[in-house]
């Protein structure tokens, strides 16, 4: 079992490598064990990863439906107003961390979609976008995506470097 802060470096980790299938099994792993209010995150998550692998095997309308689907189900996030609503735990205002035995590292919200939503430092907006983006380019052709190439960034851009 994970923290929330682990199955994001791994899953990032596994996207940076081409391994989408895997990074899909980390966030399979995280809706399955996690707190009950994370559960739409990662299954969304999930399946924005395995949509990517359905992509770069050249299953464009599985890809591109997977894709699409996760993207939906993360976008509606923003629109239930935060994992478990405001005044629940995860909800806006709520701490990190989500009570009760065993539910530590809960999750975390700023902003609405528009404004840039993040779940256990998530840039769920730029991820959403990122999959609706791909999706479309998927359906148009053009053969497999690289996997590696297509990396969603789950925290955002990278930082530039200082000095």
């Amino acid at each position: 079992m994970r923290t929330p802060s682990e199955t994001v470096r791994e899953a990032q980790r596994l996207l940076d490598a081409g391994m989408p299938f895997h990074a899909h099994e980390v966030f399979e792993d995280a809706w399955k064990s996690g707190p009950q209010e994370a559960v739409p995150l990662w299954r969304g998550l999930a399946q924005v990863a395995v949509g990517l692998t359905h992509a770069a095997r050249g299953n464009a309308v599985g890809g591109a439906r997977l894709l699409r689907r996760g993207a939906d189900a993360l976008a509606a996030l923003g629109e239930m107003g935060g994992l478990g609503g405001p005044g629940r735990p995860g909800g806006p205002g709520q701490s990190d961390r989500l009570s009760g035995p065993g539910r530590v590292g809960g999750p975390r919200r700023v902003g609405g979609v528009g404004a840039g939503v993040r779940w256990y430092g998530i840039d769920v907006s730029g991820v959403v976008g990122w999959a609706r983006e791909l999706a479309g380019r998927v359906e148009a052709g053009g053969g497999p995506v690289d996997p590696v190439a297509e990396a969603p960034r789950l925290r955002g851009a990278p930082s530039p470097p200082s000095g």
